[in-house]
């Protein structure tokens, strides 16, 4: 007679969960296994979540984690919820139920839990977020969809990830700067330092000129926030020029009332200028040229 495997569940528990009858759920998609408990079912039994924030997962990663597996079994049960009678999805830990598969495991370890679709997406993001090797973009992206699609404050998720309000809050303004600096970030040509002395920076030709001279000097952070100032003082400059005396914006308005249309004047700091004139289509340019044949 094989000997039974012990489960560890403690005295009488293994015989409740294995009832049907005592699951939490509704009588109809009970299973071997309630709501809350720490059980090792059929591999084949669970299906992915449609959830998971990551899509791509690093082989060389995978088959050394499925050699631990064979060596050393699960370390850390995934988490399911449950779907029905004998069904359920994942909840976290894809990349060890990958490897499992790919060590040739047919049962696992788990944790299940009962979950709607809103807190799988929050226990998802969230598990993924406290990966080491996610990259700052992917963190970000996880923050803003906590936000989005889960209904969080800034608050909530700090508490909910265990980071400061304005930790969250950095990470997220990483989502509004230009892609080229968010790919930069992504594919690890800069770090999150470089990142943060770019934000600083309004102007987006600024901000990709300066991106390129970090990439390509191999610019340490101290350089780059050096230079940020620098560019952030140009900037401002550059506002400066273009300013525009008191008695010239009498004239442009009477200008653009006459012609019709909206009128633009650049003026430097040493009084050059340019008169723009809007113009929708050609229709619109003939008329505004027959006014001036007539003046």
């Amino acid at each position: 007679m094989a000997e039974t495997k012990k489960t560890g569940l403690g005295k009488g528990l293994d015989r409740i969960l294995g009832s049907p009858e005592t699951d939490i759920t509704s009588k109809d998609i009970s299973g071997d296994f309630v709501a809350g408990a720490v059980a090792e079912i059929d591999i084949n039994l669970i299906e992915t979540n449609p959830f998971q924030p990551r899509t791509e997962f690093d082989e060389t990663a995978l088959r050394e984690l499925a050699q631990s597996i064979k060596e050393q079994g699960i370390i850390q049960p995934v988490t399911v919820r449950k779907l029905g009678y004998n069904k359920y999805q994942l909840i976290s830990g894809e990349r060890r139920l990958r490897a499992s598969k790919m060590a040739g495991l047919t049962t696992i370890p788990v944790f299940i839990r009962v979950a709607n679709d809103e807190q799988m997406l929050e226990l998802a993001l969230i598990e993924n977020i406290h990966r080491e090797n996610l990259n700052a973009i992917e963190v970000a992206i996880s923050y803003q969809r906590l936000i989005d699609e889960c209904n969080m404050t800034q608050e909530e998720v700090s508490e909910k990830v265990g980071k400061s309000r304005s930790a969250v809050a950095n990470f997220l303004r990483l989502l509004k700067l230009p892609a080229e600096v968010q790919i930069a970030i992504r594919d690890g040509h800069i770090s999150m330092g470089h990142a943060r002395a770019l934000i600083n920076i309004n102007d987006k030709e600024e901000q990709l000129k300066l991106l390129q001279q970090i990439i390509m000097d191999e610019m340490n952070v101290r350089q780059t926030e050096e230079m940020a100032d620098k560019a952030k003082g140009q900037g401002k400059e550059k506002k400066q020029t273009n300013f525009i005396p008191e008695h010239f914006k009498s004239k442009i308005k009477t200008l653009s009332q006459t012609l019709n249309t909206k009128v633009k004047v650049k003026r430097d700091i040493k009084g050059h200028g340019s008169v723009v004139i809007d113009f929708k289509d050609e229709a619109e340019f003939d008329r505004i040229m027959e006014l001036f044949n007539h003046k």
